[in-house]
């Protein structure tokens, strides 16, 4: 087994992060990637590895409410609760403002 990553291996990787790396940082993470890949490895050494109990440590046994039609509120009555309101309609803040996010 090698010790190290290619030189293209590492650029490629580099490329993928969109970073550039100097000649000094590409012999450094030949070495390093590879360890870091082989330490990522050993997960497949592990006896019993069962991917269902690595994704929660529960079971999903949710259980949930059936919907029960109710009563309509009163739009009246529901407007008496709202700071700001015109006609039948709640007012609210504006939360986007659409000239900044044209020029994003």
């Amino acid at each position: 087994m090698k010790n190290k990553l290619t030189k293209e291996e590492v650029l490629h990787v580099a490329e993928l992060a969109r970073i550039e790396v100097t000649k000094e940082e590409l012999e450094k993470y030949q070495v390093e990637l590879k360890k870091l890949l082989d330490d990522v490895e050993k997960i497949n050494d592990v006896d019993n590895y069962d991917e269902e109990i690595m994704i929660a440590p529960w079971t999903n046994n949710t259980t949930l409410r059936s919907d029960e039609e109710g009563e309509m509120l009163d739009p009246k009555d529901v407007l008496l609760n709202a700071p700001h309101h015109t006609a039948n309609y709640i007012a609210v803040p504006t939360v986007i403002n659409e000239n900044e996010s044209e020029g994003a």
